[in-house]
């Protein structure tokens, strides 16, 4: 039986278990999971959050992992502005980033999510409102969440990992995991 571990990721943690050559290290999984023979299934940015999937299963790794499954992936993104009709539209249709253009994605404006405090906290501008979004893509470019939201104007001052297909963060607080049957 596969083991299938998920994990919330905190902001400033590698998705990778050795930080190679930084000056001075930084954390890691390794930092919070000592699971032998696991490996992550995709990544999160350092200064994103939220759901990471961990395997030792190489077929479900790449089910999850490789865009030509198209498995959704939804996330809570913090922007920058007032996200109006148009700019959620675009979204929706796809955007056209320099390499290339994106897949249509869901993306709706919601309240302010109960999460967790970040730690550092974002920046706040009193003259500038903020927002959030949730986005679901069945893709996964580099940083494609925050060029999207950028490339409709609305900068990203936080984005959350909430679901990867029909796994979700719901119960796990930043730094924990639970592993589950697959």
């Amino acid at each position: 039986m596969a083991r299938l571990i998920l994990f919330n990721k905190p902001f400033g943690v590698l998705s990778q278990f050795t930080d190679r050559g930084a000056p001075t290290t930084r954390a890691t999984l390794s930092d919070f999971i000592a699971v032998p023979g696991v490996y992550p299934a995709g990544r999160l940015d350092r200064d994103s959050e939220g759901l990471l999937l961990l395997t030792d299963d190489g077929r479900l790794q790449a089910r999850i992992a490789e865009p030509r499954f198209k498995l959704p992936k939804t996330y809570l993104v913090q922007v920058e502005g007032d996200p109006q009709d148009a700019a959620l539209a675009a979204l929706r249709r796809g955007v056209r980033l320099k390499d290339g253009p994106t897949l249509p994605a869901e993306a709706e404006r919601i309240p302010a999510p109960d999460l967790w405090p970040r730690d550092p906290p974002i920046r706040v501008r009193k003259a500038i409102p903020d927002a959030w979004l949730r986005i679901t893509i069945r893709e996964g470019r580099n940083r494609q969440v925050r060029r999207m939201t950028a490339a409709v104007g609305l900068p990203t001052l936080r984005l959350v990992r909430w679901a990867v297909g029909e796994w979700t963060l719901e119960g796990l607080a930043p730094g924990t995991f639970r592993e589950i049957a697959v």
